[in-house]
């Protein structure tokens, strides 16, 4: 533990915790350490017990993997949503953000993680098997892969897209290309490439 001179011990402890948090380093963990200590009691009391019930309050859906306070998700819980079109994710916060658009009214499936054998990452330890069950149900028609563009991600989506070739149903990649007001100049080749590959046709206006 790095003690500064005259700091007590208790506020040292804090600190050094919020320092580990992602994003957090050690001028904002004194900010947020010395602004919970000028706050009242109770506030500090009500995110402590917020903190130390998180992973009793809530965990991850049965069904898809998603983040959930009970056996299954809002998501799966809803019977408004499409049956038949599921979207593969990464991790919880991929189904976050993606609601986040409100575009999409199909179910999701977490795979928590994406395959990577330099950090010992197989179809063993995703949840491909409960995928396997998903997508063996009759009434599921599309799978949409939307890992990440990094290697493993496409990776991932290539080995999925060859898992279930087979199977009576349409696969299909989301789209990757030039983000909306982003400069050409400033785009790495990657995305250069995966922008003309993707090209739609231009519709002409009135």
């Amino acid at each position: 533990m790095h003690l500064l001179p005259g700091m007590p011990i208790p506020l040292a402890r804090l600190v050094e915790h919020l320092g580990t948090l992602p994003g957090i380093g050690p001028k904002s963990a004194m900010r947020m350490g010395l602004s919970l200590l000028n706050k009242p009691a109770e506030e500090v009391k009500q995110l402590a017990d917020c903190i130390s019930g998180l992973h009793e309050a809530m965990g991850f859906c049965k069904q898809c993997g998603a983040f959930a306070e009970h056996e299954h998700c809002a998501i799966c819980d809803n019977r408004r949503r499409d049956v038949s079109v599921i979207c593969v994710v990464e991790q919880p916060v991929d189904v976050l953000m993606l609601e986040r658009g409100r575009s999409f009214s199909g179910q999701y499936h977490v795979l928590h993680g994406r395959l990577s054998p330099i950090d010992g990452l197989g179809p063993d330890q995703l949840r491909i098997a409960s995928l396997d069950r998903r997508v063996a149900e009759p009434d599921v028609q599309e799978l949409i892969l939307a890992t990440s563009a990094t290697v493993d991600g496409e990776a991932t989506a290539h080995f999925l897209a060859r898992r279930y070739a087979a199977n009576d149903l349409k696969i299909s990649r989301i789209a990757r290309g030039v983000p909306d007001g982003g400069e050409l100049e400033y785009l790495d080749e990657y995305t250069l490439s995966r922008a003309l590959d993707q090209r739609v046709v231009w519709e002409q206006r009135p």
